[in-house]
C-alpha cells in the first residue's frame, strides 16, 4: 500500500469523548481504495482501528463496515472472514451473511435534511442518517432545524452495532418466577464480542415494592426520559420496563402472588424507535464531530483512514534556492543603493 496517514484525534480528546458519550466507531476503508478491487483493506482498515481506539463502550473490536452500493462474492467472504457483522447504508447486493442497514433517514446535510421522512419513521424502527462533514475542500453546513427536530423526539439515540446487540440480548434474557418474585437473568454470551445489555416489558398488575441485584443491591432506576441505552428499571401503567446487562441477574418483588406476561423490547425504554447519525468518510474526527460536541445524538462514525499528504519533489529545492538566492538579493540590493547614494 500507499503511504499513509493517521487521525491522531482517534486517542486524542475527541475519540475518547465520542466513546464515553457512546458513539461507536466502525470502518469505511481507506482513502481512495475500493474494497472490490483490494480486498486487503478491509482487515487493514479493521487493525487501523483497533490499534488506536476501542469500537464501542460495549466491546473492542469493530463490527460495521460501511460498503459501496455493490460488493462482489470475495469482498463479502473477506468481509465475513475479518469478523463484520453489520453492513451499510446504501448496499445493493443481496446477501444473508450480515445484517444489512439502510440509509432511511436521509441527510443532516442543509437544504438536504427531510424532517417529513423522519416524523413518519415506524414503531419500533432504526433510522439511519447520513452525514459527511467535508466532501473534497468543500465543508459541508449542516441542518440545524433538523438537528433540533431529532433531538426533541422521544427516540432511542444508538449506533448501529448497540441496537444490533441490544435485540440479542434482549431475546436471551432469562425469566422466572417464584411466589412474589420474578428472577431475570442475562447470561454472558461467549460468542459475542461485546456486552450490551437487553431489555424486557413485563405485564402484571401487581405491585411492585422494590428491585434489586440477586446479591441485594438496590438496581438502578429509568426516567421515563432516558434515551441512552443502560442499566435500569421504570414502572408504566401496565407494569414494569428493565433493561440488565450480561452476566447480571435481578430479582423483581411484588406485593402480590399475580400472574404476568412479558416479551423482549427492540427498542430500549419502550421509546417509539431509535436514531442513529452516521459519519461517513471520516478522516478527521474533530472535523466530522465538531458541530455535535453538545448533541445527545449518538453517532456510528466510519473512519477511513486518510491518504498521507504527498510531497512535492520540487519544493525542498524551490525552498534551498529561496534560501541561497535570498541573501544574496539583500547583497546587492545594499550594494546598489550604495551606489546611488554615491552618484
Amino acid at each position: 500500500m500507499a503511504d499513509w496517514d493517521d487521525d491522531n484525534w482517534l486517542w486524542n480528546l475527541i475519540g475518547p469523548e465520542r466513546l464515553e458519550h457512546g458513539d461507536e466507531f466502525a470502518c469505511h476503508g481507506y482513502e481512495g481504495k475500493d474494497i472490490n478491487s483490494d480486498n486487503s483493506v478491509i482487515e487493514s482498515c479493521k487493525d487501523y482501528l483497533s490499534s488506536h481506539t476501542n469500537s464501542s463502550r460495549w466491546g473492542s473490536e469493530p463490527i460495521s463496515f460501511g460498503v459501496p452500493e455493490s460488493i462482489n462474492n470475495d469482498t463479502i467472504s473477506s468481509l465475513k472472514e475479518s469478523g463484520f457483522l453489520i453492513l451499510g447504508d446504501n448496499l445493493e447486493t443481496e446477501t444473508e451473511d450480515f445484517l444489512v442497514i439502510q440509509r432511511n433517514g436521509g441527510s443532516l446535510e442543509k437544504n438536504v435534511a427531510d424532517i417529513d421522512l423522519l416524523e413518519s419513521a415506524e414503531k419500533d424502527s432504526l433510522i439511519s442518517i447520513y452525514w459527511e462533514a467535508r466532501i473534497f475542500d468543500l465543508k459541508v453546513r449542516e441542518d440545524k432545524p433538523a438537528i433540533e427536530f431529532l433531538e426533541n423526539q422521544d427516540v432511542w439515540y444508538t449506533t448501529w452495532g448497540e441496537w444490533f446487540y441490544h435485540n440479542i440480548s434482549s431475546s436471551r434474557i432469562l425469566i422466572e418466577s417464584s411466589n412474589s418474585t420474578i428472577n431475570l437473568e442475562l447470561p454472558e454470551n461467549h460468542d459475542s464480542s461485546w456486552e450490551v445489555p437487553g431489555s424486557l416489558v413485563i405485564i402484571t398488575e401487581a405491585v411492585v415494592s422494590n428491585v434489586e441485584y440477586a446479591e441485594g443491591e438496590n438496581f438502578p432506576s429509568l426516567n421515563v426520559d432516558s434515551k441512552s441505552l443502560k442499566e435500569g428499571w421504570r414502572l408504566t401503567e401496565e407494569g414494569i420496563i428493565i433493561s440488565i446487562s450480561p452476566g447480571d441477574e435481578v430479582v423483581i418483588h411484588l406485593e402480590q402472588n399475580l400472574s404476568f406476561t412479558y416479551s423482549p423490547l427492540k427498542t430500549f425504554n419502550d421509546l417509539h424507535h431509535s436514531v442513529t447519525v452516521v459519519g461517513h468518510h471520516v478522516k478527521n474526527l474533530h472535523e466530522w464531530a465538531s458541530d455535535f460536541y453538545d448533541s445527545p445524538l449518538r453517532f456510528t462514525w466510519l473512519i477511513e483512514r486518510p491518504a498521507a499528504l504527498e510531497m512535492d519533489w520540487r519544493l525542498p529545492i524551490i525552498a534551498i534556492a529561496v534560501l541561497i538566492a535570498t541573501p544574496l538579493t539583500i547583497k546587492w540590493l545594499v550594494a546598489r543603493d550604495k551606489t546611488i547614494r554615491q552618484l
